[in-house]
């Protein structure tokens, strides 16, 4: 339950509505967040959520998700439910498209290896819609890819279409000649082109000479300086053109009525997969907006429990981002056993925005939206949450602001439990503060004893006393610099805040005496409290702030221990290899001396030898093996010592090097120096020096050059020049961009002499080309055609041009060329 009904427009949900609402592609997606609301199903939440996180783990991934058409056709569906009705043909094009974006959707959550062991929830989503491929096949062989029926949709219309296209033709002669016989008499301008008006070419005449012509006058001009007249020689062409043109409708809506009859028994089952669709909207535009504020999928149990760490307001968020500032997160907890906050603290110190902030992300996250905050906090479930806060006095029915509270607290008091989140703003103020308090403390105690959790804020000493005193309810300040005399919108929990009154009325420049005189009536107990309270919450920080740095050093050592213990690891484990590889190969020799001493063994026996002359090889062998195997561990040894000392003398040798490494001096120039000539950047190397004369190479030329006008150069400056000298400019770079930004696809020569106008024509094909814009648009008028035959031959001539041909007759005909380059 959510109490009261402007609920959203209290703690600003209203608005993430409205961002949300935003970022849908179509009105399927809009009413899908216009009828989202608060959940206290646990399982409908979770899904909710689940679906929300995927899409925004998509988002990040880079994958391309189909979302290119996404239209609302569930009116067209429903219209054509009456036999006789069909869907014309701009809602045939969009039903195919959006049936395309369907099905890509689809095929998206289920290739194999795709999105489907990675975003369960949305797979799961999309495994009963039914998609329509052969549906989309029969659109697309009657529908074009500009959304016209196609010409052989029909061999009826096919045949219309070539008529139409003929008499079109023909008119268009007809007219040409016509009106080349009307210019050639002075009747018509010369660059006066034919005109459509009402569905029929028409010449546009002066009205001084439209009796000049003979035909019908159909229109004038705004102006009244043209009337546009259709010659009587095409009249019956025109006439031929309407009846072709109503032969084409007729013919159109037969082909539109026995589709949408194919199509009227699978409306049902398209206006479900269009309910998938609106779902897929939705979910995008949610996971758009916990892009766009940071927001995560938390942990969650299904029971009451706030554990937040780092929590953000996300409209504040947004507000300060625009503005360039941080926000300060804040950590909110309330559990079993402190489920009730009261918050304290100065006025403008963000008590009512930690207030929102609860409750604005609670409602949220049982909307099903992703919500701003550390990945290591905890939510849960609440029943009902009940905000008061604001002032809701009402002239109409005799309220004011107290009275409006009070009947919110009453409905609190009836239906709160142990499940409901309550929001109060200012507890118990708006009447005499000694009773006011008192009602406070009793609704306080009343809330807890039903095991109610809340936020709640509030300036009474009695309520910050009742909290410190009693189980379930935890006082919360939010802290203030004192000596910058500015709050710091941080949340502390476990002590009561101060209002700071005094120094804040200080600060504003209250006369001093004042201050003097309202402290002795308080009097000094209650002064030196809130002066107690104050140095609760100091020290409480100092201490905070040493801990925090002790267990960043503590995490530190941990770190350093780890790190050193797994050195330590490696370089146990590398030693006994290497241990284990030299007895390997200890053992080899070993196997192979053995081997030869057999053999000797054997030669010796075979050569019949004596066996005191046998035992005495086999000693000799014996002792040979013996001092190989000392002299393998003399030589490990020697060796060990020698790698110490090489470690130890390498750094010697490095410094020594260093100095001894010849500087670079610029002065002297010998043979191999990098040099160039001054004033220049091109460098070479010197090969020979004869007196006050090098030989220098520039790459594959030698010259001979005077010392005198070379200059020594360093590699690094080498370098720069070469860097310099290969990449384009970044001034370059802005120039062609501005030009392509600057560059329009008409040019218009009109009154230009013929050189001044192939001049013109020069430059403007030199930028199309430059900046890769085609097709371009010459408009040079009709008039005697010198200057557009002129401007062809030269066109022709150039390369890169593909065709050149006259404009189509109803946007200019042959007084505009139309140049497309390669």
């Amino acid at each position: 339950m959510i109490y009261p009904s402007n609920f959203e427009q209290k703690a600003g949900f209203d608005k993430v509505r409205q961002l949300i609402t935003e970022k849908c592609l179509s009105p399927l997606g809009e009413e899908k967040v216009a009828g989202m609301a608060f959940s206290a199903d646990f399982t409908t939440v979770s899904e909710q959520l689940n679906q929300t996180a995927e899409f925004v783990r998509i988002l990040h991934d880079g994958d391309e998700f189909p979302a290119a058409w996404f239209f609302d056709m569930r009116y067209s569906l429903k219209r054509i439910r009456p036999e006789g009705t069909f869907l014309e043909e701009k809602e045939l094009f969009d039903l195919k498209r959006s049936l395309q974006t369907i099905h890509d959707i689809v095929r998206f959550f289920h290739v194999p290896g795709g999105e489907a062991a990675t975003c369960p929830a949305l797979a799961a989503l999309a495994a009963d819609v039914m998609v329509f491929p052969q549906l989309t096949g029969r659109i697309d062989a009657i529908i074009d890819k500009y959304g016209r029926v196609k010409d052989n949709a029909s061999p009826t219309l096919s045949h219309i279409r070539k008529e139409i296209a003929s008499t079109m033709n023909g008119i268009s002669k007809s007219l040409q000649s016509i009106l080349r016989a009307a210019q050639a008499e002075g009747v018509v301008d010369k660059d006066a082109a034919p005109a459509m008006r009402d569905g029929r070419l028409m010449i546009p005449v002066a009205p001084a000479c439209k009796r000049k012509i003979r035909g019908i006058v159909h229109d004038e001009s705004a102006s009244g300086k043209t009337v546009f007249i259709e010659p009587e020689a095409v009249v019956e062409a025109n006439n031929r053109i309407r009846e072709l043109e109503g032969d084409e409708r007729r013919e159109v809506m037969k082909i539109l009525i026995e589709f949408t009859n194919a199509i009227r028994p699978l409306a049902p089952d398209i206006l479900r997969s269009y309910a998938f669709l609106a779902e897929i909207d939705f979910i995008r535009a949610k996971a758009l907006f916990a892009d766009q504020i940071h927001a995560i999928r938390p942990d969650m149990e299904d029971r009451p429990q706030v554990d937040w760490i780092r929590a953000v307001h996300p409209l504040l968020y947004l507000s300060h981002q625009k503005q360039g500032k941080e926000i300060v997160p804040l950590d909110v907890m309330l559990t079993e056993e402190n489920r009730l906050l009261v918050i304290s603290g100065p006025n403008a110190g963000g008590k009512s925005v930690c207030l929102k902030t609860a409750g604005l992300l609670q409602y949220m996250l049982q909307c099903g939206l992703l919500i701003p905050l550390y990945e290591r906090s905890k939510t849960g479930i609440f029943s009902n949450i009940f905000i008061d806060i604001g002032d809701e006095q009402s002239i109409e029915n005799d309220l004011s602001t107290y009275s409006s509270h009070l009947i919110n607290m009453k409905f609190f008091v009836k239906n709160c439990d142990s499940k409901t989140m309550l929001l109060i703003d200012e507890f118990g103020s708006g009447t005499e503060p000694q009773i006011g308090g008192a009602i406070a403390e009793t609704l306080l105690a009343r809330f807890n004893r039903n095991k109610s959790f809340g936020v709640i804020t509030t300036h009474y000493q009695n309520l910050k006393h009742f909290a410190e005193a009693t189980d379930g309810v935890v006082n919360g300040a939010m802290l203030y610099d004192r000596h910058l005399m500015q709050p710091l919108f941080k949340l502390s929990i476990g002590n009561p805040g101060s209002s700071f009154a005094i120094e804040i009325a200080r600060k504003t420049g209250l006369p001093e005496d004042v201050i003097t005189d309202a402290s002795s009536i308080v009097g000094s107990d209650y002064i030196n409290m809130d002066k107690y309270l104050q140095d609760i919450v100091r020290d409480k920080r100092y201490w905070e702030t040493k801990r925090h740095n002790i267990r960043q050093q503590e995490k530190k050592l941990e770190d350093l221990a780890a790190r050193y213990e797994q050195n330590l690891d490696t370089v146990d484990k590398q030693r006994k290899d290497i241990i284990r590889q030299a007895k390997e190969t200890a053992e080899q020799i070993i196997t192979a001396a053995n081997a030869k001493i057999e053999n000797t063994i054997r030669e010796i026996k075979e050569a019949q030898a004596e066996k005191e002359q046998t035992r005495q090889a086999r000693k000799a062998l014996d002792d040979f093996k013996a001092s190989v195997l000392e002299a393998e561990e003399a030589d490990a040894r020697i060796a060990r010592q020698m790698d110490k000392l090489k470690r130890r003398q390498d750094p010697k040798r490095q410094k020594q090097k260093a100095a001894n490494s010849p500087l670079f001096d610029k002065e002297v120039i010998e043979a191999g120096s990098n040099v160039r000539l001054k004033g220049q950047t091109s460098a070479g190397t010197v090969l020979e020096v004869h007196g006050k004369q090098a030989l220098v190479a520039f790459g594959m030329i030698k010259s001979t050059v005077q010392v005198d006008r070379l200059e020594k150069v360093s590699k690094g400056q080498i370098k720069e020049a070469i860097r310099r000298s290969t990449f384009v400019s970044a001034q370059t770079t802005d120039d062609m961009r501005d030009k392509k930004l600057n560059f329009r696809q008409e040019l218009d020569v009109r009154g230009m002499r013929g050189d001044e106008a192939l001049q013109a024509v020069t430059y403007f094909i030199d930028d199309a080309i430059l900046v890769g814009v085609s097709p371009v648009r010459i408009l040079h008028g009709t008039g005697t055609g010198i200057l557009r035959q002129l401007i062809r031959d030269y066109l022709h001539s150039l390369p890169g041009i593909q065709t050149c041909h006259d404009e189509h007759v109803q946007f200019g005909g042959a007084g505009i060329t139309v140049v497309e380059l390669e």
